[in-house]
């Protein structure tokens, strides 16, 4: 695993806490009562030219709207970040219907789950080959406060981030590993490639609130202007592969062979004669095409 290299974010001014806030449907209840007996008395108090009574109904009226404008609905997997005159007041995470101080301001904020898909990009791998890369990352806002006031754009922060661990992690791995030493790679190390890139983008959003639950790679090839050498660059090196495989494989049957008849003693062959036999089983076992055979009626030196 490489190491996750970021800059440092600043530490967070605000962290998310609980808003002070009461169930909304008691409340909603008093601001009915309280607008509907106002404007009850305003029109007796209108029609008799009572002023007091005038005075009483618009006073009603008004601390009901006032009651009616603190009532906040919450879906379920939303927040409401709310803020008095400027400061952060705290975070409704309660579904249902809920009552905050009327002055203050409501932001909602998801907090379900969502994926996002970064674009197909053209970088360099760690080799300076050019490769084409996508990833997909799923993530959540933990902290609404951070998600808020941290960042101008949280969502856009996690695109812009996630984009950059993605081309980060293209340029520190090579596409694929030519090498008989081994290492990791981007198309043979997938569950440790995509280890790495959890974590760094994970570190590279933190400032935002936003927790990371998984990141795939969704897109991997060659790019279209090195594809068709780097084809046949794998295809040669199958064939050196299936070549060695097939010698070991004939080798074997080879020297089974020779000791089946030497032990049963089906024939005494000298050095010569096992040479010429060894030739000829590996012309037939390691060819491309099936042998032509040739019937030998004479004696085995004729």
């Amino acid at each position: 695993m490489i190491d996750v290299d970021v800059v440092e974010m600043p530490a967070p001014k605000v962290r998310e806490r609980a808003a002070r806030e009461v169930n909304g449907w008691p409340m909603a209840g008093a601001a009915f009562v309280l607008v509907v007996g106002g404007g009850a008395l305003f029109s007796v108090g209108a029609v008799q030219g009572a002023v007091p009574i005038v005075v009483v109904g618009v006073a009603a009226f008004l601390a009901g709207a006032f009651l009616a404008a603190g009532l906040t609905p919450v879906a379920p997997g939303r927040a409401r970040v709310l803020q008095i005159l400027g400061r952060y007041a705290g975070t409704l995470r309660t579904d249902g219907l809920r009552w905050v101080n009327p002055i203050s301001s409501r932001h909602e904020v998801s907090t379900r789950i969502r994926n996002h898909e970064t674009a197909v990009a053209k970088v360099n791998d760690a080799d300076g080959n050019p490769i084409e890369i996508a990833a997909v990352v799923v993530w959540q806002v933990e902290d609404t406060a951070q998600a808020m006031f941290e960042v101008d754009d949280f969502v856009e922060f996690v695109a812009i981030q996630t984009e950059t661990a993605v081309r980060h992690i293209a340029n520190s791995y090579p596409y694929d590993v030519h090498t008989d030493e081994g290492g990791m790679s981007l198309r043979d190390s997938t569950d440790e490639i995509t280890e790495t890139l959890s974590t760094e983008v994970g570190v590279r959003v933190q400032a935002a609130g936003v927790r990371i639950i998984e990141s795939r790679i969704t897109h991997l090839a060659y790019a279209p202007e090195i594809a068709q050498a780097m084809l046949r660059r794998q295809q040669a090196g199958a064939v050196v592969a299936a070549r060695q495989r097939i010698v070991e494989g004939a080798v074997g049957m080879v020297e089974l062979a020779l000791d089946r008849l030497s032990e049963h003693n089906v024939v005494e062959l000298d050095e010569e004669r096992k040479a010429t036999m060894v030739s000829n089983l590996l012309v037939v076992l390691c060819g491309d095409r099936d042998a032509q055979p040739v019937v030998n009626t004479g004696s085995l030196y004729q």
